[in-house]
C-alpha cells in the first residue's frame, strides 16, 4: 500500500533516531576553549560536533534549538563591535592614566610656581639690601 508523500516537515524525530542532548545550552557553544585564547563563534557546525548529531538533522528536527541558535547570533556582538568596545576600554585605561599624569603635573606646577615667588622676594629684599649698603657708603667716585 502506497502512502501519500509528507509534505510538512517533521518537528520530533523519528523513533530510534539519535536526540539532541540538552546537557549544554546554545550559550554553551559560545565559551572559550581551555587551549584556545580566542571564543569560539556559536555556530550550526560547532553545536552538531558538540551534541554529536548531524546538521541535517539538527535543521530537519530541533527547529526550536535552531531558533535559539540564531536568536543568540543576532545578540552577540559583531567583530567591527567588539573591536570598537575593545578600543574603548584602552582608552579609558589611558585616560585615567593621563588624569593622574595631570594631577601629579599640576602639583608640579604649583611648585615651581612656588619656589619663582619665594626667589622673587629673595631677590627684591637683597636689592633692597645692597641698596641701603650702598646708600650707606657714600661712595664718591675717585678722579
Amino acid at each position: 500500500m502506497v502512502g501519500k508523500p509528507r509534505t510538512e516537515k517533521m518537528t520530533h524525530p523519528p523513533r530510534g533516531k539519535r536526540r539532541m542532548r540538552g546537557s549544554r545550552s546554545v550559550g554553551d557553544v559560545d565559551q572559550r576553549d581551555g587551549n584556545d585564547r580566542t571564543a569560539r563563534n556559536a555556530t550550526v557546525t560547532e553545536l552538531c560536533r558538540l551534541a554529536g548529531v548531524s546538521r541535517n538533522s539538527l535543521y530537519r528536527y530541533h527547529v526550536t534549538i535552531l531558533k535559539a541558535l540564531r536568536k543568540h547570533q543576532c545578540r552577540r556582538p559583531t567583530a567591527a563591535q567588539s573591536k570598537v568596545r575593545k578600543s574603548d576600554e584602552q582608552r579609558r585605561i589611558e585616560n585615567i592614566a593621563l588624569r593622574k599624569h595631570i594631577s601629579a603635573l599640576a602639583a608640579l606646577v604649583d611648585h615651581h610656581y612656588a619656589a619663582y615667588r619665594e626667589a622673587s622676594t629673595l631677590l627684591e629684599r637683597r636689592d633692597r639690601e645692597l641698596a641701603d649698603l650702598r646708600g650707606r657708603l657714600k661712595l664718591r667716585p675717585t678722579w
